[in-house]
């Protein structure tokens, strides 16, 4: 077991991630887990502290699963309203209002989370 500490680079944070995953099945209890959980700790605090993860445009995240399951403008018409509303919530002109998001949520079976940091009215 290697002396881990703080992990402060970037390269100290790849060898930590490639440490992490060699011994990712360790049995608990064993020398090999209780390193495991240490990186496990270090890892977290290290992207907390350097890794921002950028936030989703529910807009795009719409397109993109409106894409990857073959979806149509005209299949958004139940949901949104009529070929204009629709286009225009497309196009960025108008906001997606809550009742929209429940509705595209289960449709697309998008995250609820993805609507509430975006532009919903």
């Amino acid at each position: 077991m290697q002396n881990w500490k703080v992990i402060k680079s970037e390269p100290d944070y790849q060898q930590a991630l490639e440490r992490t995953i060699e011994i990712f099945h360790a049995e608990p209890e064993s020398p090999d887990f209780e390193e495991l959980e240490l990186l496990l700790v270090l890892v977290k605090d290290y992207e907390d502290k350097n890794i921002v993860i950028p936030r989703l445009d529910p807009l795009e995240v719409v397109k993109l699963k409106m894409q990857e399951k073959g979806i149509k403008v005209k299949d958004l018409e139940n949901i949104i309203g009529s070929k204009g509303h629709v286009s225009l919530i497309l196009s960025g002109k108008r906001e997606i209002t809550l009742k929209m998001a429940k509705a595209l949520h289960s449709f697309l079976g998008i995250p609820a989370h993805i609507f509430l940091s975006g532009n919903v009215a």
